[in-house]
């Protein structure tokens, strides 16, 4: 959950109005943690390979419009993003995560241990989060749920974006950050807004328009 003190650290010294504690931020996470164990465990049960990510996608949104947020759905194929607008003046700042696993056979024995199968180059493989995505979409989502939370004292808004394809997207495919610019995920202009991630490759905005750096297949 250290994103969510982040975005705090970011967006509280801009707004004097701001009634934030962060002791009260302490309690809210506090109390979101179980909630975010299950979510990541639900995922890294369910992996979903690159430009795939169909249930995750379902997932992810559920639980964003169950908190009363009004999710997007279908961006680059998979994508998912949200804003939480808050009730005072500020930024746009924006969190990350990534969704998609990898074909990896999962061996660890745990008790959410994915079992999924699926395809990878024309080959059938297991599928498997062994590299945090897992983690990253349940932090964000309750980083989402401590900061809905508080909206009404919220100095600015935040943009949740779960991107899909992060490992890169299926050969003769586009996918990954670099569809999402493509088609445009963001419908709101965010001039000196600040941007930070949740997931592997810092976003930032350059010049009014949003970029992920290295922003290829994947992201």
């Amino acid at each position: 959950m250290r994103n969510l003190f982040f975005v705090f650290a970011l967006m509280l010294p801009l707004s004097s109005q701001a009634q934030i504690s962060w002791e009260e931020i302490d309690v809210l996470a506090q109390d979101a943690q179980a909630q975010v164990v299950e979510w990541r465990r639900w995922f890294h049960e369910n992996p979903e390979l690159s430009n795939r990510e169909f249930n995750t996608s379902a997932r992810v949104a559920s639980i964003l419009t169950d908190m009363g947020l009004e999710p997007r759905t279908g961006i680059a194929h998979t994508g998912v993003v949200a804003i939480i607008e808050g009730g005072k003046p500020g930024p746009l700042v924006a969190i990350r995560a990534d969704m998609d696993g990898l074909p990896v056979t999962e061996e660890t024995g745990l008790p959410f241990a994915s079992v999924v199968r699926g395809e990878y180059n024309g080959q059938e493989v297991g599928v498997m989060h062994a590299c945090g995505h897992d983690s990253h979409m349940a932090m964000l989502l309750g980083a989402a749920s401590v900061l809905n939370a508080v909206k009404e004292e919220l100095p600015g808004s935040v943009m949740l974006i779960f991107q899909p394809a992060e490992e890169s997207a299926p050969e003769g495919e586009e996918g990954g950050a670099e569809l999402m610019l493509k088609e445009g995920f963001s419908r709101r202009p965010a001039r000196g807004g600040i941007w930070i991630a949740c997931g592997h490759q810092p976003a930032r905005r350059k010049n009014g328009g949003a970029q992920w750096p290295h922003a290829g297949g994947g992201g």
